[in-house]
């Protein structure tokens, strides 16, 4: 028999090996699905038989079989929508951005995290295909709310944004916008509801991490990319009538932002100053009225909003007036015509206080932060005052460069900026605790302040001039890190300016009419001895015990207050009532009589005053560095400030001058505030005045002459 036949015996059993015959191999065979396996296996064994254990029949090559299938299925389909696209056929196209589009009710994406994993893995094969048709897909991806996903899903989104800004650059301005619009406090409403996939609730910390990791990443793949991202970062800046919240969020974000990327920390710094003057000014009331009001919400700010979990935030104001379209939220969106018209009530400055203590809070932790980590000091208890480094020699430790280049960076914000602004109440104390951490901060600041002020050069305006002077005055006044050769050093520089402007009066050759710079030095100089007189005295010799001596160069002082110019009328009379005081009392000189006779006496010319008008109106002094009431930032002023009780003299008020330095009418009815504000003195106010003395208002000394825009403003003081 032919062994090759079909009907031979040899073909009747099944071969041990090789494939099936033609006729086993097209029969029909039920399916057999994995549940129906998993029970029939199930009931041929006992439930509670402890052999029993359940484990996945499919092996792990047939998983990876599977998804490689599906990989390869999608890859295909991503290649066709592509291509298609390109040819004017864009359904295929649109099912794909379908994927990525979230939906429109819940923020959520219309399909799962795993899928959308899968996407991304073909997608990212074709990403230098990518063209400007295809824009709408790679718009949908980056509008995708990643962060809020599950961290597998995170980890793969990252690096395919990486791939995709590394082929394609010119989608990079597109994805720092949404990473800068990730940073704020609304994003995390609009982001999505937590639990996507029943994961652990998700607080704002893990969102604003996940964006920073993001943006390291980037940042490691383009060195040029901080250029592009500082302008988003400005535009995404909440509005100053935006909640607390909105600015606590943004700024920790920003700050973080310095941490990894030092080139932004100078347009970062810059950035959150400009703003927070912007809330500073706003401030229109004096420090007793805030004191004495009733408190409001906007001081019970106590929670981390980084802590807060995403939709769990409750119906707060603060949440009122968040818009749908993050894009209204930024800065840019202003409304200041209509800001400028809203009245400010006692609510409304709590509310803006609040703020700016949180802000100015904020930096102060950023700065007490880089000086722990990088000052070696001996260990000592913990505290936020830098007072102990004063208490080193200074050529011992010099400053680390990390801390002088923050240094000259916050310096050359506050001649840009806060120098040139003179509502401001409380910003420049970011300058002032700065300089308390090394001697040569302070006299690198001083430095500058006397330059602009006594040598100040043709671009320098008289204005700016004054405003430097009352800053030295102010400064060597308050600050109890600067030394008794500090003071010395300081007064001695005032004096040899104004003994040459006497002489350039005297001679005819003074530069101009208006001499408010010559008027701001006085009052500096003033003021300094007020707080610093013990220290401007030189030790007495033997023969001389018992007699006060002072430096030499205060020896113009009298010169200055006999002169022409008349300094006792035009200068701040709280200021000046206070000199004479304390001149009389340590035997520096004598003004009463030539104060109760400029009752008498009109403004002298020199002053710029126009005939009848009531005072120096071109005199911009104030006093930048009145006492510090912020609650909460005030800690870090505390260690560092003089106050006015500390260095007042005892014996000051004596009965026999009551008449003699009797204020006049109005300026007992008014008191200047630093934004040009009248607010009126109620009876009580003026009762506690009255029997405190010039002292009590001396230590809260708030003064600036009001020049635009003065609003009367009633609030009574209970």
């Amino acid at each position: 028999m032919d062994p090759h036949s079909r009907l031979s015996q040899f073909n009747q059993r099944t071969p041990k090996a090789g494939p099936f015959s033609p006729s086993v191999r097209f029969e029909p065979t039920q399916k057999v699905t994995l549940d129906k396996y998993t029970k029939a296996y199930s009931s041929s064994m006992p439930s509670d038989s402890p052999l029993f254990t359940s484990r996945p029949i499919a092996t792990n090559s047939r998983v990876k079989q599977d998804e490689q299938f599906k990989k390869d299925m999608f890859l295909a389909y991503v290649n066709k929508a592509i291509r298609e696209k390109l040819n004017g056929h864009s359904k295929d196209f649109d099912d794909v951005v379908d994927q990525f589009s979230p939906n429109k009710s819940t923020l959520a994406p219309t399909v799962s995290s795993l899928q959308l994993r899968i996407w991304l893995s073909a997608l990212s094969h074709v990403l230098s295909r990518l063209e400007r048709r295809h824009a709408p897909l790679v718009e949908a991806i980056v509008r995708l709310p990643w962060s809020t996903m599950d961290a597998v899903f995170v980890k793969s989104y990252i690096v395919f944004i990486g791939m995709l800004i590394s082929a394609r650059p010119e989608y990079l301005s597109l994805v720092l916008n949404r990473i800068a619009m990730g940073f704020t406090y609304q994003s995390g409403l609009l982001a999505v509801t937590s639990n996507l996939e029943g994961s652990t609730p998700l607080t704002r910390r893990v969102i604003y991490d996940r964006q920073h990791t993001l943006l390291e990443h980037l940042l490691n793949l383009v060195p040029t990319l901080p250029s592009s991202l500082a302008p988003l970062l400005v535009r995404n800046f909440p509005h100053k009538r935006q909640p607390q919240a909105a600015h606590v969020a943004y700024i920790r974000n920003l700050l973080r932002i310095t941490e990894y990327c030092d080139e932004l920390s100078e347009r970062v710094l810059g950035l959150i100053v400009d703003r927070a003057l912007m809330v500073d000014v706003e401030i229109q009331v004096e420090l007793e009225e805030l004191e004495d009001a009733e408190p409001t919400d906007g001081e019970l700010f106590e929670f981390d909003p980084f802590d807060t979990i995403i939709g769990q935030e409750g119906n707060s104001s603060d949440d009122e007036d968040v818009d749908d379209s993050l894009s209204d939220l930024s800065s840019d969106a202003s409304s200041d015509s209509d800001a400028e018209d809203t009245p400010m009530d006692t609510r409304h400055v709590h509310d803006m206080v609040s703020k700016l203590d949180a802000i100015l809070k904020l930096v102060f932790d950023h700065f007490n932060k880089l000086h722990s980590s990088i000052l070696t000091v001996v260990p000592s208890s913990p505290s936020i005052h830098p007072t102990t480094t004063h208490d080193r020699d200074p050529q011992s430790h010099e400053p680390h460069t990390l801390l002088a280049i923050q240094f000259h960076t916050l310096l050359a914000i506050f001649d840009r900026s806060i120098l040139r602004t003179f509502k401001s109440r409380y910003t420049q104390f970011l300058l002032f605790w700065y300089a308390s951490l090394h001697p040569e901060f302070s006299d690198l600041f001083l430095g500058l302040l006397v330059d602009k002020a006594l040598f100040g050069s043709a671009s320098a305006s008289s204005v700016e001039r004054a405003a430097a002077s009352s800053y030295i005055g102010s400064f060597v006044s308050r600050a109890q890190f600067i030394d008794r050769e500090g003071a010395r050093r300081a007064v001695k520089v005032l004096c040899a300016f104004l003994g040459a402007h006497l002489d350039a009066v005297e001679a005819g050759n003074a530069a101009s009419n208006n001499h408010s710079v010559f008027y701001a030095v006085v009052q500096s100089v003033f003021l300094v001895f007020c707080f610093r007189w013990r220290d401007l005295q030189e030790e007495p010799d033997e023969q001389e015990v018992g007699r006060k001596i002072w430096i030499s160069e205060l020896g113009v002082v009298q010169r200055v207050i006999t002169s022409d110019l008349n300094p006792l009328k035009v200068c701040s009379q709280n200021v000046v009532h206070q000199f004479a005081r304390i001149a009389q009392a340590t035997d520096f000189t004598y003004c009463f009589s030539i104060l109760e006779a400029n009752k008498r006496t009109p403004y002298p010319v020199f002053a710029g005053v126009a005939p009848g008008s009531a005072g120096p109106e071109d005199l911009h002094t104030f006093f930048p560095f009145d006492p510090f009431k912020l609650p909460r930032s005030g800690e870090y002023i505390q260690g560092v400030y003089r106050e006015w009780a500390a260095v007042a003299i005892d014996d000051e008020e004596e009965e026999d001058e009551d008449d003699l330095i009797e204020e006049d009418s109005t300026f007992n009815e008014w008191e200047h505030g630093q934004g040009g504000s009248c607010i009126p003195i109620t009876a009580s106010k003026r009762g506690e005045s009255d029997d405190d003395g010039l002292g009590a208002s001396f230590g809260g000394m708030s003064i600036s002459p009001a020049r635009t825009r003065t609003v009367a403003m009633a609030i009574s003081v209970s």
